[in-house]
């Protein structure tokens, strides 16, 4: 019975804690508001780990938002939004680096490694298949097994 109250006192917490993260902003469209969404999801928090601007509950990551806002409500594009963030915090903010020299590793490192990976598997399973095949005696070798066979 405990563990039940438990329970359901740990699950109504957990809904009063996201009722107190989420900010309450007015719109003066729906499609100011969809843009506020799409743009707070899109950038990362730059005190949390992988959690986006809308999931984080740090005071920077609330500020973000406010300042998201702002710069929706001062007509600035998304690109124009992003650049600001990205200036001010670096390309930390972005889930989705832009490609440059800096993220080249970023987006073909994986790639490379499981090249690199594939080319060693394929080299060790040649190789073990070298190995257990049976080795064959020369001609030398051979007369001379036959040699100790027959002094015995």
């Amino acid at each position: 019975m405990n563990r039940l109250v438990i329970f359901i006192a740990s699950i109504i917490f957990a809904f009063n804690v996201s009722a107190f993260t989420s900010d309450t902003y007015t719109f003066d469209d729906e499609v100011t508001q969809i843009r506020y969404n799409a743009l707070v999801k899109e950038l990362r928090c730059p005190k949390c780990q992988n959690q986006n601007l809308a999931d984080s509950n740090s005071p920077i990551a609330a500020d973000l938002r406010r300042e998201v806002y702002e710069l929706l409500q001062l007509n600035k594009s998304d690109g124009e939004i992003v650049d600001f963030m990205v200036e001010r915090y670096g390309e930390f903010v972005l889930y989705r680096p832009k490609f440059s020299a800096l993220t080249y590793i970023l987006w073909f490192g994986p790639a490379i490694l499981l090249f690199i990976g594939v080319v060693i598997v394929m080299f060790v399973l040649k190789n073990s298949a070298k190995k257990k095949q049976p080795q064959q005696l020369s001609t030398a070798q051979k007369n001379k097994l036959e040699q100790i066979l027959k002094d015995k």
